[in-house]
């Protein structure tokens, strides 16, 4: 195998989003489960991530968020597998989005720690993987939650413990 045939498979992948400003204005009049509740139906845009990675809002209630993507080859690391930084952000947003769930209108939170574990390796062929993130115990100045990555045969991929600091209210 040479650099040039290498080279020849190269492919070509489009994204576009809405400009999320409107969006994060809007989201700061809602309560947090109307808002997440109103990405899922699709009569509020999701957030640029979810274009980048095709991220799905699958479940919305409240403390409880459940997001899924179709990895393909273009999420792919050097060693031929999907990133961990797809995991992690798919974490990342399952577990305070469940926060977020839980919040009123006008305050916010943001990721003070975000701790994953990678249990078995994701590839393009794995299909369709699930983000779960809950709420282990809201707060008015800090929340926990945790969260998981299954395939759709309910493997586990990864886990997330998170703390995220509420802001404002």
């Amino acid at each position: 195998m040479t650099i040039e045939s290498v080279a020849a498979g190269t492919r070509e992948k489009t994204i576009t989003w809405q400009d999320p400003l409107p969006t994060a204005k809007l989201g700061a009049t809602l309560p947090g489960l109307e808002y997440l509740t109103g990405v899922l139906e699709g009569r509020i845009p999701a957030p640029p991530i979810a274009s980048h990675l095709g991220m799905r809002w699958v479940s919305v209630s409240e403390g409880d968020v459940v997001l899924a993507v179709t990895p393909d080859e273009s999420l792919y690391n050097p060693i031929g597998s999907v990133h961990g930084g797809v995991a992690a952000t798919m974490l990342d947003s399952a577990v305070a989005c469940a926060v977020h769930s839980t919040l009123p209108a006008g305050v916010g939170y943001t990721s003070v720690e975000l701790k994953i574990s990678f249990v078995r390796a994701i590839h393009g062929s794995t299909g369709e993987i699930r983000a779960h993130g809950w709420v282990v115990k809201g707060g008015s100045r800090v929340a926990f939650a945790e969260g998981d990555i299954r395939d759709a045969g309910g493997k586990l991929l990864a886990t997330a413990s998170s703390t995220c600091l509420i802001m404002g209210g």
